[in-house]
Order: C-alpha cells, then sequence, then structure tokens
C-alpha cells in the first residue's frame, strides 16, 4: 500500500505497548500532553508507597522534546509532587536507572521512540525501573476520562545528570578494559549508529580512553528529522553503517556494527560480513553466553513475533520459554516475578533479569561484545555456529501504512472473522492468538499479522527456513490484504 498524507485527524488519547504517541500538532499537543502527564504522575503517586515524592523527567533529540519535558514539569508540580529533569537529552533506559538510584515513584520521557520525525510520545515507567502495565494505563484512562483539573505550575526545576549516572553504572556491571583488550586482540573495530538520536556518544564514553582506535560512531550529530528516515534500527535505514562495515571486510580488516534507535532501548548489529543482525540473531548469541558461559539462572522469555531459534537455544541449555504478547512491558512482569535470565522482543528490545526490568541497548551492546571476548569469535562466526546446530532461520517483517485508525480496524476484524487456512501452497496447522494472528505452516515457518497500538500500520512477520520461503511466504500475505483492501 502507497503511504497516505499525514492524517488530521485527532485521535482519542489511547495508550499503546509503552505509553502514549501521536503527530506532533495533531494528536499530541501542549494541552493534551499536561492532562497526559498530571494524570500519570498521580497514578505513580497513588500506587507507590514511598518516602519521597520525586519524578523524573526525561526527554530525546526529537524537535521540541526538550521544551515539552519543561512543561511535563510544570505538570509534575501541579499536582504536589517535585519534578526532576534530566540535564540533557538521554536514553530512555537512563531515566529507568534513575528511578532506582533516587528511589523515585517513576519517570515520564519525552520520546516517541522509533517512530518517524513528525512523532512525539510520552513513556511511563513505574517505580521498579521498567514500563508500566496494561492496568497502569487504564488507570490514567480512567483520570483522564474523569476530566480532573489541575493547574501547571511554573518554577525552577532540579537537573540531574541520568544519563552519567546510568553510564558509570553499567561499565561496572563490567571489565571495560577486558573486553576492550580482548577485542583488539581480535583486531576487531566496532562502528557504532546511534541514528542521530540520544545514544549518540555513549559507547565511546561507556569505554573512556579505551574507545580510541576501537570505537567509531557516525551519525552522531542531532538531527530531529532522522535524516529523513525513522530512527528504528532496520536494515533499510543503515545503508551508511552496513558501508562502512563492508569497506573494512573488502580491505581485509575485522569489523562490526552496532544500531541503537532513537530513545537508545532497542539495539541491532551488522555483524563482520556485513550481514544485518536483528535481535532475533542476537537474542540466541545472548542466551547461550549467558546461560552456557556465565552460567546465570532464570528462564527466557521472548515475544510472539520472536524467533523459534530463541527457544531452540534456550531448550537445549535446559531453560524454559515463556511466550509473551508484543511489548517489553509483558516481559517486564515476569521479571518482576519471577527469575528471568534474558528476555527480549523481535522489533530490538532486550533486558536481563540480573539489570532492569526495561530494555536497554548499550548494556546489550557491552553484554554482546563481552561474548565475542569469550569465545573468540566475532559475531558472524558465533550466529554461524548456532544454525549450524540448529538450523538456518531466515526472518523478515514488512510494515504496511493505512489510511487510518478506521481502517485498521476494519481490517483487523476481517482476519479475525476470516483467519486464512492456508497460505499459498501450505496449509495453516495452528493458530495463535497471543497477539494478533500468527499462523504456523511448518517446523520454524511461520506468519504473523500485527497491528501497531499506536500508528494506522499492518506489520507482517515471517521466518522460514530460507529467504526465499520467507519471500514467497509474504508475497502471499501481502496478495491477501491488497485485494481485500488494496
Amino acid at each position: 500500500m502507497k503511504k497516505k498524507k499525514l492524517n488530521l485527524t485527532k485521535e482519542r488519547i489511547s495508550f499503546g505497548t509503552d505509553g502514549w504517541r501521536g503527530i506532533l500538532g495533531v494528536e499530541f499537543t501542549l494541552e493534551r500532553l499536561l492532562k497526559v502527564a498530571a494524570a500519570a504522575a498521580q497514578e505513580l503517586d497513588y500506587v507507590e508507597e514511598k518516602n519521597n515524592n520525586k519524578i523524573i523527567i526525561g526527554y530525546d533529540r526529537r524537535f521540541l522534546a526538550e521544551e515539552m519535558a519543561e512543561a511535563v514539569a510544570s505538570a509534575v508540580r501541579g499536582v504536589d509532587l517535585v519534578p526532576l529533569l534530566a540535564s540533557s537529552a538521554l536514553p530512555t533506559p537512563s531515566c529507568s536507572w534513575g528511578i532506582v538510584e533516587e528511589n523515585a515513584l517513576g519517570a515520564l520521557v519525552i520520546t516517541a521512540s522509533h517512530n518517524p520525525c513528525e512523532w512525539l510520545g510520552l513513556k511511563i515507567k513505574g517505580p521498579f525501573g521498567g514500563s508500566v502495565d496494561s492496568s497502569f494505563t487504564d488507570s490514567v484512562q480512567k483520570r483522564l476520562d474523569a476530566g480532573g483539573i489541575s493547574i501547571p505550575i511554573e518554577g525552577v526545576t532540579e537537573k540531574v545528570d541520568f544519563r552519567k549516572q546510568h553510564l558509570l553504572g553499567i561499565s561496572q556491571e563490567f571489565d571495560m578494559h577486558l573486553i576492550a583488550d580482548g577485542l583488539r586482540k581480535l583486531g576487531v573495530k566496532i562502528f557504532v549508529d546511534p541514528m542521530h538520536g540520544s545514544a549518540a556518544g555513549c559507547m565511546s564514553e561507556l569505554f573512556g580512553v579505551d574507545s580510541e582506535e576501537l570505537i567509531y560512531e557516525i551519525r552522531t550529530e542531532r538531527d530531529p528529522s532522522f535524516g529523513g528516515n525513522p530512527p528504528e534500527p532496520l536494515k533499510a535505514y543503515l545503508s551508511q553503517l552496513i558501508q562502512e562495515v563492508q569497506d573494512e571486510s573488502q580491505a581485509g580488516k575485522l569489523s562490526m556494527g552496532l544500531v541503537f534507535d532513537g530513545d537508545g532501548d532497542r539495539i541491532a548489529a551488522i555483524d563482520e560480513k556485513g550481514r544485518y543482525c536483528n535481535t532475533q540473531l542476537l537474542m540466541p548469541v545472548l542466551i547461550d553466553h549467558l546461560a552456557r558461559v556465565r552460567n546465570m539462572p532464570g528462564c527466557v522469555v521472548k515475544t510472539v513475533s520472536g524467533s523459534d531459534l530463541m527457544r531452540l537455544v534456550a531448550e537445549d541449555l535446559g531453560r524454559e520459554v515463556l511466550e509473551k504478547p508484543v511489548g517489553f512491558k509483558y516481559i517486564a512482569e515476569e521479571m518482576l516475578s519471577r527469575e528471568v535470565l534474558i528476555g527480549g522482543e523481535e522489533s530490538g528490545g532486550v533486558g536481563f533479569g540480573h539489570h532492569l526490568p526495561e530494555r536497554d541497548a548499550l548494556f546489550t551492546a557491552l553484554l554482546l561484545m563481552e561474548s565475542i571476548v569469550a569465545d573468540g569469535k566475532c559475531l558472524g562466526e558465533k550466529i554461524d555456529s548456532l544454525h549450524a546446530r540448529f538450523g538456518k532461520s531466515h526472518f523478515e517483517r514488512i510494515d504496511l501504512t493505512l489510511k487510518d485508525m478506521e481502517m485498521r480496524r476494519s481490517l483487523e476484524d476481517f482476519l479475525k472473522q476470516k483467519t486464512p487456512s492456508s497460505i499459498g501452497h501450505k496449509s495453516v496447522l495452528e493458530v495463535i492468538s497471543t497477539d494478533g494472528i500468527k499462523l504456523i505452516l511448518d517446523k520454524s515457518h511461520w506468519l504473523m499479522f500485527r497491528f501497531s497500538g499506536t500508528e494506522p500500520l499492518l506489520r507482517i512477520y515471517c521466518e522460514a527456513p530460507s529467504s526465499a520461503e520467507v519471500t514467497s511466504t509474504l508475497y502471499y500475505a501481502k496478495q491477501l490484504i491488497d485485494n481485500s483492501f488494496g
């Protein structure tokens, strides 16, 4: 489907998998933000019994994000709570880290994460240092519907360098010099692409003097248009990073790439051969490292759109695997209730039970580099070894932009009522409706339809043993949608 013109219809405020987002100036306005921020702050104060009344406020590098964060501070003061404002744009996990450090009630973060540049949003983080669950946002929604009135109060807001706190904290959980020395001995150069987002400069700071001739960052300058593409770590948006790695490879030098999304909580990588590696491939590597090398306890939590390779590697190492709906808040719920080794989702979010119940791309990157040093193998070689043991896995996702949210709802009803019994020449063996509609076609071969919780967008996922099968399966899926709603 062709991309439509900007939708100018103001949708009702609603919460997706990780907060509230909308088009800046249409759905996401200052008037609405002040109401949502006040309601969220009141709910954080209501559900948590703490001795302080602090709310952390953060923001990314988007247009007007800092100014909106200042406005949120006024809204927080207006409900008799104390705002602590980040002193600069920062990764969202830095706010989560700050909650724990300050023993705060929670955090309100102005960011639209990986969404296109015309979007802005608000993420709500709970007192445990992770995304709040659906019951919390339902309560915030009730407060909004009730129409309570709060008056923002201007004032001087205390500013705290939560970014620095976070970087110092995670660096102390690793032997940074050992990792840097090991990478140098392997002859690996690390290219880092923060996609103009708020994780810019973080990897260089984490390694300090050890970053010299090891860490090379690109696209670090602030650009609210993100170079014309959404700041999402997808292959289509990473041509410069891929070229950097391929150039090194052609020159006979070993290198790899790491990429972070706009607010630094999602990750992807480029291996030494220039191949794109999303979390469908990174998660199995991390599962293997944590369970086999570190011998850490806990189960593995994956979302329904996650690769079957995660399950195969985890079960081979004797770990229980839980499958949840898309959205890291569902993984965080498990981390708060049981021992979790690692939890992750297809879109790049990975978290660890021994760290925070939160996606943290920087922490994930360090763990990934630690795993490379521990085995003396670069990323691509490690992935190839897993494929040799468990079978090859190819994955792709396509996003179809829909006309509006009404079309989204109609298409969702259509797929539920007329779920396909076959795709191409393959019969559907099982239908899983944990989140969206997932059609099982064969061993490690599935197709999934899922709608974005924040945009008029249909995501179509496919995993298969070969790239040809992925391509043909996605072709039939797209034909199904085009023939019905083209």
